[in-house]
């Protein structure tokens, strides 16, 4: 039987490559601590859609996000039908196939979703979930409970500490993620900040290139 109040919701859209990074540190936390992680949905399709982008930066946006909504499409079918549990796996195959393989056009059709699902032991039916509105209410849903408790000024990913009345925070948005100690040290420290009453934000505008391998 799953838990109902995991340790931590991860909200996350499989096209950011900030929230990858994250999510390669949490998963590292988790092969060290056993923390149980709800890998929950917000699509930046959602998140930017009242953003007026400049004409030739617009398509971009709405290629590269479109793909991240497809496929939490995908993933809102696969939780429907298989529960919570598969979710950071089937997010880890998507990231991967994006950003470490550089090949997301081959997640641009059924049969090439289908064929990430039935490696994973997953339905490859739920694949065509990825061009219906059949799920769209589940990730908009999420994402605006994933706006509420962080604020809407944020992007990916949002992280809930002791969900669901614990604090939630965007980030932490890291260049590389730490494995080992270093990534229980950086949990450990990320945890203070998150519970401490009244903390809100520690940031800087000076990023280094993402490493997502």
């Amino acid at each position: 039987m799953e838990q109902t109040q995991p340790d931590l919701d991860f909200f996350w859209d499989p096209v950011c490559p900030w929230a990858w990074i994250t999510s390669r540190w949490v998963h590292a936390v988790v092969d060290r601590t056993g923390i149980d992680v709800d890998w929950r949905f917000i699509a930046l399709k959602i998140v930017n859609e009242e953003k007026g982008y400049a004409p030739e930066v617009q398509e971009r946006y709405l290629k590269v996000h479109g793909l991240g909504f497809s496929l939490l499409r995908v993933a809102a079918a696969v939780r429907e039908k298989h529960g919570r549990a598969p979710i950071g796996d089937l997010y880890t195959a998507f990231g991967s196939r994006i950003h470490v393989e550089k090949d997301a056009p081959s997640l641009r059709t059924v049969d090439g979703v289908a064929a990430v699902l039935a490696a994973h032991d997953l339905d490859p039916a739920l694949a065509a979930a990825s061009e219906s509105d059949a799920f769209d209410d589940v990730v908009r849903a999420d994402t605006e409970l994933a706006l509420a408790r962080a604020g809407r000024d944020v992007g990916t990913p949002v992280l809930t500490f002791g969900p669901p009345d614990g604090y939630s925070f965007f980030g932490p948005v890291i260049a590389k993620a730490p494995v080992g100690d270093d990534a229980v040290k950086l949990w450990d420290t990320v945890q203070t900040l998150a519970s401490f009453p009244g903390f809100a934000e520690l940031k800087r505008s000076i990023r280094s290139t993402p490493e997502v391998g």
